[in-house]
């Protein structure tokens, strides 16, 4: 294989994946999953449909032993609610620091895990979602160019510069993804980013208000508000 993704079923990673089957095709990349001790598996279930509709393998990794002592309110066993808030006001409670819903090094976790996975399935590049949306005001460091840029630098010199990430948002924000996606062909109505685990998104959590706005700037409404389903054209 070529290419494994850090794929969450969002429409980040979702767009990610798509841009990594129109380069080498389903049969060279590797989707990797990865179950955190979360309060829902919603995400889970769009990844393996995603999975199905690009025919692409989605490989899966239970990483929720590391979170268990996490108060993040994303998670199962915190005692948090999730905010009902724009990023942009929850950060302007935090005095600098990550929002409530940062789970702890995540990001370096996976990748770190990520490139374990990758390495013993031959791959030379990791792909994953990180945008500026996420990075701005410190509310997910973890997505910020400089991380990415550090955790690259480890990765390929750890691999015996076998092995790279990429993040080719890290510069954009969703609606840019967004606008990129559309034009491949991204299935967005299968993927999930709503925080909660309800049968529709939300609306108000901050990733389903970030999600909306991003829609729209594009002059479209989020088709996973209207129950679409999509098969793949040939």
């Amino acid at each position: 294989m070529k290419a494994l993704v850090l794929f969450s079923g969002g429409v980040d990673s979702t767009t990610c994946l798509g841009l990594a089957v129109e380069k080498y095709g389903a049969a060279e990349v590797l989707a990797l999953s990865v179950f955190y001790g979360q309060t829902h598996d919603k995400e889970l279930a769009a990844a393996e449909k995603i999975g199905e509709y690009y025919g692409v393998t989605v490989k899966k990794l239970n990483l929720a032993l590391v979170f268990a002592d996490s108060n993040c309110a994303l998670l199962s066993g915190s005692a948090n609610e999730i905010p009902k808030e724009s990023y942009a006001d929850q950060l302007a409670h935090t005095e600098g620091k990550p929002v409530s819903t940062y789970v702890p090094f995540r990001n370096g976790l996976f990748l770190a895990s990520a490139s374990s996975i990758a390495l013993s399935h031959g791959c030379e590049v990791i792909y994953y979602g990180a945008h500026s949306d996420d990075a701005a005001g410190n509310a997910y460091p973890d997505c910020s160019d400089a991380f990415n840029a550090a955790m690259n630098r480890a990765v390929y010199l750890g691999s015996g510069q076998q092995l790279r990430i990429e993040a080719p948002f890290v510069k954009m924000n969703k609606a840019q993804i967004i606008k990129k996606g559309l034009i491949i062909g991204v299935p967005y109505g299968l993927t999930w980013s709503c925080y909660e685990g309800g049968e529709m998104p939300c609306g108000v959590c901050g990733t389903c208000r970030d999600r909306a706005a991003a829609f729209a700037a594009n002059g479209i409404e989020d088709p996973a508000m209207k129950g679409r389903t999509y098969e793949r054209k040939k």
